[in-house]
């Protein structure tokens, strides 16, 4: 693949951990921006009785405390810079622009976690897209693309024009499962420019993972040429996998492994591929390689939990299942691998609410009702189950009458359905 697309690839997912890699694709928070040297200004003015108290004891003023935090932070002394930014704002906690800094140095020592809070704080005192955007970074550097989408559509709103913005909003609809928003979303900037690589990456892999797989090969033929990659194997993989060519898929993403086993996602969907050609033994390694990589990946998760509820391991087939729904809330084809988890357990009232719920959402739900008659059955409730049986057996002869193209379909007839949906 083009050297292009591979360095956006990585901007996109892995800055480096430095500050200039955190800071400088933004142009705000090294150095003394406006608002940080006026912050500095004020701390000669208002700190001047303090600092010479200091001093006299031998110790930093404020203002001499934010000098030397912003020359650390500049010279790459990030621990150094972050003692000195905290001890600050122990003195002066309503200072967003310094927070915005400290947040800068916590990310470039891979303390995310800590740099969201700083961020967040930040913004409460002042509303700042630059600052927003970091934030959306920081959720983004932890694979909380929930969170990553929220922060990055309100930058979106304030600058329509900003293309990392929409790469990174896109790509985080991608890993989301929102396809079609990466999709409209990128769709203008493809037709405006053809040439545009890391847009066509995105673009080409939104479109592959949402079945449309000739619209799909059309942009990312110009990524196919050049030297081999992981990535291009990727987008193969990808687009054989929506075409439901499982075996060519499989392949594709084995050299895609081989090639780089750190490229996003690339063990998540080396596992579909072993569990849907059958060696789904094998596939638990690769899924559990992508989990310590990715704790929140939901395909890994769900598929870890169907084969831990395979294995009787009901309690660790939550705990997975959880996970998912954490990452999808509201999934229904988790909740209804959660409701058969229950199911399993004798928890019988508790999966009953779950089923009947589900149907709710999704009336042609097809499993979940054969699922429910059959605990309706299982209760004594002979008039609730034969209810769910006639519905069974409607939704049955129309699910036939649809062959081939309905058969084993991963979502409802009424478009509510999750990512899988199996009675494993």
């Amino acid at each position: 693949m083009h050297r292009f697309v591979l360095a956006s690839a990585v901007v996109l997912r892995k800055p480096r951990s430095t500050h200039a890699a955190v800071a400088k694709p933004f142009g705000y928070l090294l150095g003394l921006t406006p608002g940080l040297a006026r912050w500095m200004a004020a701390c000669f003015l208002l700190c001047g009785a303090t600092g010479l108290r200091a001093q006299t004891q031998g110790t930093q003023s404020p203002q001499e405390l934010l000098k030397e935090a912003v020359t650390f932070h500049q010279q790459g002394k990030l621990e150094e810079a972050i003692r000195d930014y905290e001890l600050f704002l122990d003195i002066y906690p309503d200072a967003p622009e310094v927070r915005s800094n400290l947040g800068a140095a916590l990310v470039a020592t891979g303390k995310y976690l800590q740099a969201i809070e700083e961020y967040k704080l930040a913004l409460l005192k002042k509303s700042d897209p630059k600052v927003r955007l970091n934030l959306a970074l920081a959720y983004y550097k932890t694979d909380d693309f929930a969170d990553a989408v929220g922060e990055l559509e309100k930058v979106h709103d304030e600058d329509k024009d900003n293309r990392q913005v929409d790469l990174l909003l896109a790509d985080s609809y991608v890993r989301q499962g929102d396809n079609k928003k990466a999709i409209d979303l990128l769709s203008p900037l493809y037709a405006a420019s053809t040439s545009d690589l890391a847009v066509n990456y995105v673009l080409g892999t939104a479109l592959a993972r949402d079945g449309q797989v000739e619209v799909a090969q059309r942009v990312i033929n110009p990524l196919m040429t050049g030297p081999d990659s992981a990535e291009k194997h990727m987008l193969l993989g990808t687009a054989k996998f929506a075409a439901h060519d499982f075996p060519g898929a499989l392949e594709e993403f084995r050299k895609a492994a081989e090639m780089n086993p750190d490229l996003p996602e690339v063990n998540s969907y080396y596992g579909q591929a072993l569990f849907s050609n059958g060696h789904t033994e094998e596939s638990r390694e690769i899924f559990e390689r992508e989990l310590a990589r990715n704790p929140n990946d939901f395909q890994s998760n769900i598929h870890i939990g169907l084969l831990l509820k395979q294995d009787q391991k009901y309690d660790d087939a939550l705990k997975a299942f959880k996970r998912a729904l954490a990452s999808h809330p509201g999934d229904l084809a988790v909740r209804y691998q959660i409701a058969l988890v229950k199911m399993a357990q004798g928890k019988d009232e508790v999966a009953r609410d779950e089923l009947e719920q589900i149907v709710s959402e999704s009336p042609k739900f097809l499993e979940a009702h054969v699922s429910l008659s059959t605990l309706y059955y299982r209760l004594k409730l002979k008039d609730a189950g034969n209810r769910e049986r006639e519905i069974v057996q409607k939704l049955t002869a129309e699910r036939q009458a649809q062959q081939p193209a309905a058969q084993a379909t991963e979502k409802g007839a009424d478009g509510k359905g999750g990512s899988l949906r199996t009675n494993q």
